[in-house]
């Protein structure tokens, strides 16, 4: 079999999955900014409302981004190491998986509790959960934790820029659960991009097979 047109294939599909994923996170950003905005947890300058969702033009894009990556750099990671993920590898699973991460972004939002501390354990025991559930490698939660502690740095710097800010923070200028919700964000497009990486293979095997 000529190599070129597998190389060729291989990068095409690369491409499709990062463009799938980066739709994904731009539609989740959009969706769920819009809830955070809606509830007053997050506040955007004047000058910077120019979408009709309610939302800084350059939040969607970067999250869009950062699906994207995240998406790609899981099934690599798992491939380096050698531990392909096997669990639970269908696409309904990767359905629950997303709406259990709207749900706990909606519980950020929505949910009185009684003080942020409780807040912030909550959300980080359904974090935890949702790995558990849909996930359970070293290596996804490894990556959850690294990208959400460098995501929770920028989003500090953003605030300290005055580019957007809390309306309560109560950690560095920020909301003390949101490593949580990033912890979770990572999980979930990691899931997304494994699924997608295993239909990708599929259909390599079976065009290798039919040529």
């Amino acid at each position: 079999m000529n190599p070129l047109p597998c190389c060729l294939c291989r990068s095409t599909n690369l491409l499709i999955r990062g463009a799938l994923l980066f739709s994904v996170g731009v539609f989740l950003a959009l969706v769920l900014n819009l809830l955070q905005v809606q509830r007053n947890v997050t506040l955007f300058p004047p000058d910077v409302l120019s979408s009709i969702f309610s939302s800084a033009w350059w939040v969607p894009p970067c999250c869009g981004t950062a699906s994207a990556l995240i998406g790609l750099l899981y099934p690599c990671i798992d491939s380096r190491l050698g531990e392909p993920h096997k669990f639970k590898r269908e696409w309904s699973s990767v359905m629950r998986c997303v709406a259990v991460f709207v749900g706990i972004n909606h519980a950020s939002a929505k949910v009185d509790f009684a003080n942020n501390v409780q807040l912030s354990l909550t959300l980080a025991a359904l974090s935890i959960g949702l790995w558990w559930t849909f996930d359970r490698s070293r290596s996804g939660f490894g990556l959850g934790v690294t990208i959400a502690l460098l995501a929770t740095l920028a989003t500090q710097l953003l605030v300290y820029n005055g580019l957007f800010q809390y309306t309560s923070p109560d950690f560095l200028y920020i909301r003390s659960w949101l490593p949580c919700i990033f912890f979770a964000g990572v999980i979930t497009m990691g899931n997304i991009g494994r699924q997608l990486a295993l239909y990708e293979y599929k259909f390599i095997q079976e065009k290798m097979h039919q040529d």
